[in-house]
């Protein structure tokens, strides 16, 4: 009896270890990459980060931005800021990774004076927005839907464009493949990666960190105790569904997401939907600072062959 009393108890304690194991380095590895990230914005290198990305934050003193917010499809408070130009048509405007909607000043003030209405959001997990888990495009592509419904609340009839930035644009390409109000008109992507388990496979290997090790702890613990499955964060499958057309922008240099991310994502999209520019000298979310007025030029193509907006 004593031979199996200690046996049980020690699998009793193999099992509270593997437990503490598996929670504990699931949630190192959840922090490095899932968890919400303090803001480009605000670090010491925002002289830096003003200067690449041409972001001018006086020019928000002159605006008069509503700040607005909505609850998501899982009960979180999302924040989002509005600038009201009496149109008809409205832009809503999605971030990257670790950003907040400071960062998208540039993007603002080109729709704005293209006489959009302007819809700024703090992606999930990020900004003032609620949420302890990033939602990498695919999460946030339930968002999108949302934030498309307080638009048509809020102004009924007027014609929607969504834009977005590297994590934002994978967002927007993503909800693409869902069933949009017929007055979302285009879809603007920028920098997007196609698919959420191939671009962490490529930054954990540009940076030698040993992902066979790693991958499915992360991939169980973010499933199980975050109920988000990477393995259906796809962007590639969403885009072949899509009914709005869509314009992929991508840096040549891009060192952070490849360039063969839009490829793909083109590839995938029917014909007679899609348009692509590629900017030659631009490394990731570079593609308007580097290209300037080609950028507006091609946008601005788009937008009138496809909506004459």
């Amino acid at each position: 009896m004593r031979v199996l009393a200690w046996i049980v108890l020690a699998l009793i304690l193999l099992i509270i270890l593997g437990m503490v194991y598996y929670l504990v380095v699931g949630e190192i590895l959840f922090k490095f990459a899932f968890s919400r990230k303090k803001s480009r914005v605000r670090k010491k290198q925002i002289d830096k980060q003003i200067k690449d990305f041409k972001i001018d934050l006086c020019w928000w003193q002159k605006q008069k931005l509503e700040k607005v917010s909505i609850k998501s499809f899982d009960g979180l408070k999302l924040s989002g800021y509005f600038l009201n130009n009496d149109s008809q048509k409205t832009v809503i405007i999605f971030h990257g990774y670790g950003g907040e909607y400071h960062e998208m000043q540039q993007y603002c003030k080109f729709f704005f004076d293209k006489n959009f209405n302007v819809l700024l959001v703090d992606n999930r997990t990020h900004g003032e927005s609620e949420g302890n888990c990033i939602g990498f495009g695919w999460l946030d592509r339930k968002d999108v839907l949302f934030w498309i419904d307080f638009l048509n609340n809020k102004i009924p009839n007027s014609k929607i464009v969504l834009f977005g930035l590297s994590m934002g644009a994978t967002a927007v390409c993503c909800a693409s493949g869902e069933e949009l109000p017929k007055n979302v008109v285009a879809i603007i992507s920028d920098c997007a990666f196609a698919n959420l388990k191939m671009q962490m496979q490529y930054v954990m290997r540009k940076h030698k960190i040993l992902w066979k090790i790693f991958k499915n702890h992360l991939f169980s613990f973010v499933k199980h105790i975050h109920d988000f499955d990477i393995n259906q964060a796809d962007a590639i499958k969403q885009v072949k569904n899509t009914k709005v057309p869509i314009l992929f922008i991508h840096g040549q240099s891009d060192s952070f997401v490849p360039v063969e991310n839009l490829t793909a994502l083109y590839n995938a999209t029917p014909d007679g939907k899609k348009s692509k520019y590629v900017e030659a000298n631009a490394d990731h979310a570079m593609a308007y600072s580097v290209g300037g007025v080609l950028y507006e030029k091609k946008i601005n193509d788009f937008l009138n062959s496809y909506t004459n907006l």
